[in-house]
C-alpha cells in the first residue's frame, strides 16, 4: 500500500479532494461498452458517461480503429496557415447538424476553450459591426463555463471564482439561477414555475443599458450545477429579450450537445435558436480533445466582409482540428448515425424519467430532475456539513459497483446513449441499496 500511494502522489487531481482521495483512491483500469473495471477486475456501471462525455459508450471498436488508423497516416497537422482535407470535411459534416443558418465552426480542445473562444468572438464581433461599446458580458448564477478567465467570469459557481475574484475579467453581470426548489420540486421534465426570473435580464439591461451589452451565456440545461432543468418558456423569454435589444445569446451546450436530450443540440429540443453554441465533450465521444464554436453565418460573414487577405481574427490553438481528433469526431459521428443514438435517447428518457423518479421517498431525498438523458438526485445537507452526504454516497456508490457524479448533495446521472433498460434498472437499484444503508 506504500508504494500505491507513492505512485499517486506525483498527480495534482483536477476538482478533487486530493489528500482525501489518495486515502482511499478511486481507480478505473480499462473500460468497455456501459462499464469501467478496476485494476483488480471489479466492474462499475458508468451512468454519467465518463464526465457527460462518452455517449458512444466505451471502446467502441470503430472509433478506436479510426485514431488508430489516423496515428499510423498523420497525427499532426499545424493549423496556422496549413490545413487538411479531414478538418474541412468534418466541419461540413458538424455544420449540418446544427440549426439551420449555423454553417461554419471554429474549433477547439475543450469546453473551457470553446467558451473563452466564443466570447472572444461576440466581443470582436461587435467591434467588427461598429458597436465597440458593447463590452459587456452576462452570464448566469450557478452557471459553469469552464475554468478560462472567460468562463470563471461568466460563470456562477461560487468556490471555481473564490480563488480568483481579483483577477476576472470587468464588465461582467448574471442572472439569478433557475433552481425554484420550494416551487419545482420533483418536475419531470420542464418545470413549471420561473419563467419570470428571464425578465430579470430586462432589469440588468436597464443598469448596464442594452447598447453596452455584447451577450448573455447561459447552459440550456445548468449540469454541472446539479442537472438545473429550464422552467417552461424561459429560454424563449432570453432569446426574445436578446432579440429586443441586439445581443448575442449564446448556449453553452458542452453537455448538452450531441444527443443528451434526443436532439442534435439543446437548442433543436427546446426551439430556441441561439447565435452561438459551444461544444465539446460528446463531440469525440470523449475518446480525443476537442471542441468546437458553432455561430450564425451573420457572424462569421461579419469578419470576412473586410477587404484584404489579413487574418480576420486573432486567435486559435496549436491543437485545434488535430488529426487525431477530426478522425475520432468523424469515426464518432458516423457511430451516432448508424446507431440511431440520438433516437435511442429519445426512447430511453421516459423509462430513465421513470426510474429516476422512483427514488422519491428514500432517505435525505428532497429532489429530483430530470430532462433527456440527463437527471439528478439531491438530497438535504448534513446540518453544518454541506456536501458530505453527497461526497459519502459517491464513495458508496464505487464500492457497489455505480459511478455517478457528485456536485454538493446532489448526484448526477448522464448515462451513454447506448444504455438499456437493464442498465437503467441495475442502477436504480444498486443506488437505492446505497441510500438504504
Amino acid at each position: 500500500m506504500g508504494d500505491e500511494k507513492q505512485s499517486l502522489e506525483s498527480f495534482w487531481m483536477p476538482f478533487t479532494g486530493n489528500r482525501a482521495f489518495k486515502k482511499n483512491p478511486r481507480l478505473v483500469a480499462r473500460s468497455k461498452g456501459m462499464f469501467y473495471y478496476t485494476p483488480d477486475g471489479r466492474e462499475i456501471l458508468d451512468m454519467v458517461a465518463g464526465l457527460w462525455c462518452c455517449a458512444a459508450g466505451h471502446g467502441h471498436p470503430r472509433i478506436v480503429e479510426a485514431i488508430q488508423a489516423q496515428a499510423a497516416e498523420m497525427y499532426y497537422a499545424p493549423p496556422f496557415g496549413w490545413g487538411h482535407p479531414a478538418a474541412f470535411e468534418i466541419a461540413e459534416t458538424l455544420a449540418k447538424l446544427t440549426p439551420e443558418g449555423m454553417n461554419h465552426v471554429f474549433f477547439t480542445n475543450s469546453g473551457s476553450e470553446s467558451v473563452d473562444t466564443a466570447l472572444k468572438i461576440a466581443l470582436a464581433y461587435q467591434k467588427e459591426r461598429g458597436q465597440p461599446s458593447r463590452t459587456r458580458l452576462i452570464g448566469r448564477e450557478r452557471g459553469y463555463h469552464g475554468v478560462g478567465f472567460g468562463g470563471i467570469s461568466v460563470g456562477g459557481i461560487p468556490y471555481n471564482r473564490k480563488q480568483f475574484s481579483n483577477s476576472m475579467i470587468p464588465g461582467v453581470d448574471h442572472l439569478p439561477h433557475t433552481h425554484l426548489l420550494d416551487r419545482n420540486a420533483y418536475s419531470r421534465g420542464l418545470p413549471e414555475h420561473g419563467v419570470e426570473l428571464a425578465d430579470e435580464l430586462e432589469r440588468i439591461l436597464i443598469l448596464h443599458d442594452p447598447s453596452n451589452v455584447a451577450a448573455v451565456i447561459v447552459e440550456p440545461i445548468a449540469g454541472s450545477a446539479g442537472v438545473l432543468v429550464p422552467p417552461k418558456g424561459y429560454l424563449k423569454r432570453l432569446r426574445e429579450i436578446c432579440d429586443k435589444h441586439d445581443i448575442l445569446l449564446i448556449f453553452d451546450e458542452v453537455i448538452t450537445g450531441f444527443g443528451r436530450l434526443g436532439a442534435n443540440f439543446a437548442a433543436q429540443a427546446f426551439d430556441v435558436i441561439p447565435d452561438m453554441i459551444t461544444s465539446a465533450k460528446g463531440l469525440t465521444s470523449g475518446t480525443v480533445p476537442m471542441g468546437a464554436v458553432f455561430m450564425r453565418d451573420e457572424i462569421y460573414n461579419e469578419f470576412m466582409s473586410k477587404p484584404g487577405a489579413a487574418i480576420e481574427f486573432f486567435h486559435g490553438y496549436t491543437y485545434s482540428a488535430h488529426p487525431l481528433a477530426v478522425a475520432a469526431c468523424k469515426a464518432a459521428q458516423q457511430v451516432y448515425a448508424d446507431e440511431g443514438l440520438f433516437q435511442r435517447a429519445a426512447d430511453m428518457a421516459p423509462v430513465f424519467e421513470d426510474a429516476l423518479h422512483s427514488m422519491k421517498g428514500e432517505p435525505n431525498v428532497i429532489d429530483i430532475r430530470n430532462y433527456g438523458l440527463m437527471g439528478a438526485v439531491e438530497f438535504a445537507p448534513i446540518e453544518g456539513q454541506p456536501g458530505a452526504r453527497g461526497a459519502a454516497h459517491i464513495q458508496a456508490c464505487f464500492e457497489a459497483g455505480l459511478m455517478v457524479r457528485v456536485t454538493g448533495d446532489t448526484i448526477a446521472f448522464s448515462p451513454p446513449l447506448i444504455l438499456e433498460e437493464s442498465h437503467i434498472q441495475q442502477a436504480v437499484e444498486t443506488f437505492r441499496t446505497v441510500l438504504r444503508a
